[in-house]
């Protein structure tokens, strides 16, 4: 089965009874559907983008979130895909900003191996950029707010693509660069939250 036929139902019935942090990538954008790196670049979200972000409001709605904490990267595409899925905004932070690309920016993978082969986000520097170590650091901060908020309400992260996976990567206590093991499509969602005390990804990449 794949993500995008997870039965609604089944997402909240294994979520509801556990504080959840829940992650949503924005909707499609121009520069993601051609591959393009985007960090600070604010590219609105296409006609498809945003109809993806309106089709993911009934599955946030099914899992019964407790008066979330809304908070959304300072890019435009991240707060209208939280506006069109039915969130209300409670804030924006830019520790939630994607990853910042340096000299990469706006370029695809196969334009940046043409002077670095085999490059990856994952396992190679962005010059002007930032380092695999800052993410890191980053995704630490943005989960240990998230978790100071878990015992009155869930929280809501609405941001991008490789900071996504990279949280996903953290909450586990994984090095960043496994973030590279969790695909996450264009307005893609993902349920982190706990057994018996246990970080866990209760669901993954579910997408409309």
């Amino acid at each position: 089965m794949s993500a995008s036929e997870v039965p609604v139902a089944a997402v909240a019935a294994r979520s509801e009874r556990n504080p959840r942090i829940v992650l949503l990538r924005h909707g499609q954008t121009e520069w993601s559907e051609l591959g393009k790196h985007t960090g600070r670049t604010d590219i609105p979200l296409t006609e498809l983008g945003a109809e993806q972000a309106r089709r993911v409001a009934p599955t946030i709605a099914a899992l019964g979130l407790r008066t979330p904490l809304v908070v959304t990267s300072p890019r435009l595409r991240a707060h209208r895909t939280a506006s069109l899925a039915g969130l209300r905004v409670n804030r924006t932070w830019d520790a939630l900003a994607e990853w910042d690309y340096g000299t990469y920016e706006g370029l695809t993978t196969p334009e940046i191996r043409e002077s670095v082969p085999d490059w990856t986000v994952w396992t190679h520097p962005c010059p002007g950029g930032e380092s695999a170590e800052a993410v890191h650091a980053r995704c630490d901060l943005v989960l240990s707010v998230a978790r100071s908020q878990l015992a009155e309400r869930d929280v809501v992260l609405v941001g991008h693509g490789h900071f996504s996976r990279a949280l996903v990567s953290r909450w586990l206590e994984l090095p960043v660069l496994e973030g590279r093991r969790f695909a996450l499509s264009a307005a893609g969602m993902s349920v982190l939250g706990f057994e018996r005390g246990t970080q866990q990804v209760i669901s993954h990449n579910i997408a409309s």
